[in-house]
């Protein structure tokens, strides 16, 4: 029996709703490392379905290093701006900013695989799903901006 203790537990770990929680242990049988990986999968098939929705909103974060020698400006595109006004999509556009500062990907597309840096077990598409299925719109990277000083 899935108690209410670990539905919290996994809440409390990928912020994704109750009920999903609650599916996830019971299809996992109640596995914790098992249920993060059902989540997983079921983020990546709801991204996959959500491919040809549209973008309506976004929000620009910037992340500026502690050294002042270099930064990202960072533009994430939701479908609505009940989404990309949320504290956590702006907290997810820093998180990829202070990446992009750190990683210096070449384009967005070259982003999306690279292991987050604070979670090198997580890449960022990963995250980036991990955002839809908790939020339920298509999110994307629209573009980015990466200064470093004396750099061209």
């Amino acid at each position: 029996m899935i108690t209410t203790e670990q539905i919290k537990e996994l809440r409390d770990k990928t912020g994704i709703s109750v009920m999903q929680c609650k599916k996830a242990l019971e299809e996992s049988g109640g596995d914790m490392a098992k249920a993060l990986e059902v989540l997983k999968k079921k983020s990546q098939e709801m991204a996959a379905k959500k491919a040809d929705r549209a973008f309506g909103a976004g929000t620009i974060a910037s992340y500026v290093h502690s050294s002042a020698t270099m930064g990202t400006m960072v533009e994430l595109v939701a479908e609505t701006d009940f989404v990309s006004g949320n504290d956590e999509f702006k907290a997810l556009a820093r998180e990829i900013a202070m990446h992009i500062t750190a990683s210096n990907p070449e384009s967005p597309e070259a982003l999306l695989d690279q292991p987050f840096i604070k979670n090198p077990e997580m890449t960022i598409r990963a995250m980036i799903d991990g955002a839809m299925q908790k939020f339920g719109e298509k999110i994307e990277v629209a573009r980015f901006v990466r200064f470093a000083v004396l750099e061209k």
